[in-house]
């Protein structure tokens, strides 16, 4: 297991073909305010690549890009409704197809209100990861060890938790619910950028 480390973009070649767990992290949870400053990517056989985009980025990152954009490819999130806003926002790439997690666990785990990222690894894979850098400093000019494997473990085991909640999904007769709101989870993200981030336009009132 390594965790690669690169500035601007990813280099071509280095993920195998098949689903890839994408996370980000930001300056903070306004995404328009909030720059990008690290995308982690994996294709889960293992290691992590994290990219870093200095400020002022353009953000070009082609290599990146293509994968995001890559309709052949899923897209592996936990939260994926902020993280796809983001990279929409500062990269100008819709992920499409996607996956996320904690969709997957509120509508198979609904035995409990816990589905943050370290609650879902503990429980369904045996795991503790540490979240202490969740908050920290994204945008300086040298990312630390423990910054590092933050974000790395963010994205590490998004393909196992995939492989555990499609079994309790199809348990649960929920499959096809879940892939309606995976389907709909970029247009949300999209509703979110264009100014409904908090009211739900299903509702009556």
């Amino acid at each position: 297991m390594t965790v690669y480390f690169h500035e601007e973009d990813l280099p071509a070649g280095v993920l195998a073909d098949g689903p890839v767990a994408i996370d980000t992290e930001t300056m903070g949870l306004i995404t328009p305010r909030d720059r990008l400053c690290v995308v982690q990517i994996s294709d889960g056989k293992g290691d992590e690549h994290l990219i870093r985009f200095a400020p002022g980025s353009d953000y070009a990152a082609p290599n990146l890009r293509a994968i995001i954009a890559d309709p052949n490819r899923l897209k592996l999130f936990h939260f994926g409704r902020f993280d796809i806003a983001a990279l929409q926002h500062y990269m100008g790439v819709l992920a499409t197809p996607v996956y996320c997690t904690k969709i997957a666990s509120r509508l198979t785990r609904t035995y409990t209100d816990r589905h943050g990222l370290k609650e879902l690894v503990r429980e369904l894979l045996g795991f503790d990861i540490s979240k202490q850098q969740q908050s920290s400093d994204w945008g300086g000019p040298v990312l630390s060890d423990a910054q590092r494997d933050y974000a790395a473990s963010d994205v590490r085991y998004l393909h196992q938790l995939k492989t555990e909640l499609d079994v309790r999904l199809a348990r649960e007769g929920r499959t096809a619910l879940a892939q309606a709101c995976f389907d709909f989870l970029p247009h949300r993200a999209l509703l979110d950028l264009a100014g409904w981030p908090e009211a739900d336009i299903f509702a009556h009132a």
